[in-house]
């Protein structure tokens, strides 16, 4: 298996590793909740009525209206619905507590400290969904998912959600979100984007305050990327990293 850069690698290393920790050395503000209805992998609603949507992971999109659910959206709803239906479970926010849709956002612990964010990573019925500013265990859900693809479980083994590699990639994949490896054959003069094969990788100007530096990047890199395949006004694939968990360099 790969090894990650050195500097990536502490960063991990600093916030833990630990799956099932039902103690964290930051613990933000939190509050217990009754889950009174569960309504796909990620997002349920408490007992008060108040929709929680998990913080840091993406699962399948189940059916709605006439659009057929992805690979394993009803395995991933059924594996939230087993573990915290009916349940008291501790929400723990990060620096939002809300999304634009009036979502409480957050981790959520079970009485006995399991995880859940985590467990369904680990399980393969979710991949990491990071978006600024909410970091605080952005580094521990990588590690996580970074296991899962390499054992292949769950979506890693169902192409719509496999890793891509970037010369597989092509208009197929346009809007879909995509975890894409390859290597580094140009840099932007501002080391602000890069391309890998032919998709045009780069980190939008609004969201470069949250990576403090460009990436060091340099020729023959070997990158993992995560973001939304898109094609732009010249009619060139291209992806955008949001947060700096949305960018591995692996050596």
């Amino acid at each position: 298996m790969q090894l990650i850069r050195p500097l990536l690698l502490i960063t991990l290393l600093l916030t833990g590793q630990s799956g099932w920790a039902g103690t964290f050395s930051q613990i933000g503000t939190s509050r217990w909740v009754t889950v009174g209805k569960v309504y796909d992998g990620d997002t349920f609603k408490t007992r008060k009525g108040e929709k929680v949507r998990l913080l840091g992971i993406n699962t399948p999109e189940v059916a709605r209206d006439d659009k057929p659910g992805q690979p394993l959206a009803d395995q991933a709803t059924n594996e939230l619905r087993k573990l915290v239906l009916g349940k008291t479970v501790r929400l723990e926010f990060d620096a939002e507590q809300h999304d634009s849709y009036g979502r409480l956002l957050a981790h959520v612990f079970l009485r006995d400290g399991r995880w859940i964010n985590a467990h369904m990573i680990e399980s393969g019925l979710a991949h990491a969904y990071t978006f600024a500013p909410n970091f605080r265990h952005a580094a521990r859900l990588l590690i996580k998912e970074r296991q899962a693809r390499d054992e292949k479980r769950g979506i890693w083994n169902i192409p719509r959600f496999k890793v891509l590699s970037s010369n597989e990639a092509g208009r197929k994949q346009i809007g879909q979100f995509r975890v894409v490896t390859g290597s580094v054959d140009s840099i932007k003069k501002n080391s602000w984007g890069f391309r890998l094969n032919h998709i045009h990788v780069s980190i939008p100007r609004a969201h470069r305050k949250w990576f403090k530096t460009a990436p060091k990047l340099k020729y023959g890199d070997i990158v993992v990327v995560h973001g939304k395949i898109r094609i732009s006004n010249w009619g060139k694939l291209y992806l955008a990293l949001h947060s700096p968990f949305d960018l591995e360099i692996l050596e």
